[in-house]
């Protein structure tokens, strides 16, 4: 059986860039994609909690250390400059796997520098 798990997250990251006439992607500060361990082309979601918006689209490296969050194409429509954004990656894992899997979650600050990283997402009740 194959599960499907969150690899990595970039929480509340801040949209730096809106670029309608591009071909398309996510240009993410390079460091950031290091540390959440998302490689160049890959798959991730995005969900912008400034207006509920959830896509699809594939990551690209920009400047290590720019703080660049910059939504092209089509996906332009979806995320404005300044919107605080959820950038998701997962990975389908067997049983096997599964076991003792840990995502990389990456929090960020308004400036999309590193605030703290983790392996577990803690539970709130309210």
């Amino acid at each position: 059986m194959q599960l499907t798990f969150l690899k990595a997250k970039l929480h509340q990251a801040r949209v730096t860039h809106s670029e309608l006439e591009y071909e398309g992607s996510c240009a993410i500060d390079g460091a950031l994609l290091d540390a959440a361990g998302i490689r160049d082309y890959e798959q991730i979601h995005i969900y912008n909690l400034a207006n509920g918006e959830r896509f699809v689209t594939y990551a690209i490296r920009a400047a290590a250390g720019s703080g660049t969050v910059s939504v092209n194409g089509a996906a332009a429509h979806r995320a404005s400059p300044g919107d605080r954004v959820i950038i998701c990656a997962y990975a389908v894992l067997d049983a096997a796997e599964a076991e003792g899997f840990r995502p990389r979650l990456v929090y960020l600050d308004a400036d999309n520098r590193i605030l703290r990283r983790g392996g577990a997402i803690p539970v709130q009740l309210v």
